[in-house]
């Protein structure tokens, strides 16, 4: 009989969600002796890391900054091959340009003595203290990054084995509590505290153990992925094709079967006979786990039967706390503009009072900060030509509890944006856009069903980490496993990366499944 007729005998994994976190896990899977099948509702792999292109130019839907490559490189590995083979990572340097409302630039870089010109430069008198703070980041990160990230915490006993690791490091204090124990200058700090943003967490709410990422690029930088993080994407795909793993596009998980409090597959629409995503017939995914790389709260929320969750209930994920939104520009020029950096943050005229109406207020400000992406900075060929360059800039806005009806905001945001960046950075930016696209909340929350349109899912406060997070191994459900920023350790590449390094330890061996298949 051919092989191709033959029947798999590998137990069968479900992955919800084409993420970095579900690919992720998918490859681990794998390699572990399990036949994957992932299921995305879009028509290309990548969830939030999706790559839209227009005439031309390819932008990165959202990460766009690659830290502790080690955990890509480890994927690669898990099959016999090389990461290097297949993508090219490229130190970036600096690591951030950050402008300040004024036009004052510090140059945030990976090189000790550089970091401590540039901190010289708007105040020598921190230079000290901002060496205290490196060596404090340090210890966070040992413990922090180095030790928690990768253990699962399913029971509440785990949680306090690291609680006095907790009170040594001061974790009950915010980020920038933290920073401003070591730094006097405002505006350094806020260049040592706008980390927890690149997360989804208020600097002045997020637990202090976020310094940690000060140091975590400082020790592997800051890379980026020629072609994109959209060839990060693909190289996953790659390797789960290779294992003989299957990603469906097109197709849009409906609801998580459960035998009693056991998961036992999905119920599934793939694309209609015209190739409208989610639309074809209903069917059943029969799975031995499922894994849910899916928005946490969206999981929980809209494909776990109510009956069936005593943790995560509507109550409880109503009363929850979430993550900010975003505004996300992307556009092309017609010219190039050689003197903007591959990255910029540009901080605008208040810091705690606009992360106040963000966070706290949900009132869409007048003011903003912005993240601007150069990527032909490094790589030419995200222009369709070498005379273009590609952007994309995003502003952290509320969730949709502000109410804002973005249909109708979408292009006065979109114009206010563009007139600031014209005025700062990109002179006659008007006269040279060739190509525009954009995403809001209301897209988040649309095309990728994120709760309130929240753009990293929970908030990572210190009452919504660790233990308190929805658990890697659900809480109800049997054979249900959670990876991605909704999970512990949280959002960000290396957190989302780290999620399917904690599930690794949580699912049982494929042989194990097997012969408990065969029992039966």
């Amino acid at each position: 009989m051919p092989l191709s007729n033959t029947p798999d005998p590998r137990p069968h994994a479900v992955v919800i969600g084409a993420g970095f976190g579900g690919l992720a896990a998918a490859v681990r899977l794998g390699a572990r002796g399990y036949r994957v099948t992932v299921l995305d509702k879009l028509d290309k792999p990548g969830g939030r890391a999706y790559v839209y292109e227009d005439q031309g130019f390819k932008y990165d839907g959202g990460p766009t900054v690659v830290t502790a490559p080690f955990l890509f490189e480890e994927l690669w590995e898990l099959v016999g091959k090389r990461m290097e083979d297949d993508v090219t990572l490229v130190p970036v340097d600096p690591f951030y340009r950050v402008r300040f409302d004024d036009g004052d630039v510090f140059d945030y870089r990976g090189d000790a003595q550089k970091m401590r010109d540039e901190v010289a430069k708007f105040a020598p008198g921190d230079v000290d203290g901002y060496e205290r703070f490196v060596e404090m980041s340090r210890k966070i990160f040992l413990t922090g990054f180095e030790e928690l990230s990768f253990e699962p915490f399913s029971t509440f006993g785990s949680m306090m084995k690291i609680v006095p690791d907790m009170v040594r490091l001061r974790s009950d204090r915010t980020v920038y509590q933290l920073v401003s124990k070591y730094v006097k200058n405002e505006k350094v700090r806020q260049v040592l505290s706008f980390h927890p943003l690149l997360v989804g967490g208020n600097p002045f709410s997020v637990t202090s153990i976020y310094t940690l990422i000060a140091y975590l690029e400082r020790k592997w930088g800051v890379h980026y992925a020629m072609g994109g993080t959209g060839s990060l994407v693909r190289g996953l795909v790659g390797l789960i094709e290779g294992q003989g793993g299957t990603i469906r596009l097109n197709t849009a998980v409906e609801q998580v079967v459960l035998d009693g409090k056991r998961a036992t597959g999905v119920r599934a629409r793939g694309p209609s006979a015209s190739g409208e995503a989610g639309a074809g017939p209903e069917e059943v995914i029969d799975a031995d786990i499922v894994v849910s790389n899916a928005d946490s709260a969206y999981l929980y929320k809209k494909l776990v039967p109510a009956h069936a969750r005593r943790t995560w209930t509507d109550k409880r994920l109503d009363r929850s706390r979430y993550s900010m939104g975003l505004f996300v520009w992307y556009f092309g020029t017609d010219r190039k503009y050689d003197d903007v950096a591959h990255h910029t943050i540009l901080l605008g005229p208040r810091y705690r009072g606009l992360l106040d109406d963000i966070f706290k207020h949900k009132v869409l400000a007048e003011d903003f900060s912005l993240y601007l992406h150069r990527p032909t900075a490094t790589d030419p060929a995200m222009a369709p030509n070498d005379s273009c360059d590609t952007f994309y800039v995003l502003s952290p806005v509320p969730h949709l509890d502000s109410g804002t009806d973005w249909e109708t905001e979408n292009e006065r945001y979109r114009l206010k944006i563009q007139r600031y960046l014209q005025d700062a950075i990109l002179p006659d930016l008007d006269k040279h856009i060739v190509s525009s696209l954009t995403l809001h909340p209301q897209g988040f929350h649309d095309r990728l069903l994120s709760v309130k349109g929240a753009a990293f899912g929970l908030e990572p406060t210190l009452t919504q980490s660790a233990w308190f997070r929805p658990h890697n191994l659900s809480e109800d459900i049997a054979g249900l496993f959670l990876v991605g920023a909704g999970t512990h350790p949280g959002a960000g590449m290396p957190g989302v990366l780290s999620s399917a390094k904690v599930i690794e330890k949580l699912v049982p061996d494929a042989e194990a499944v097997l012969a408990g298949a065969t029992a039966r």
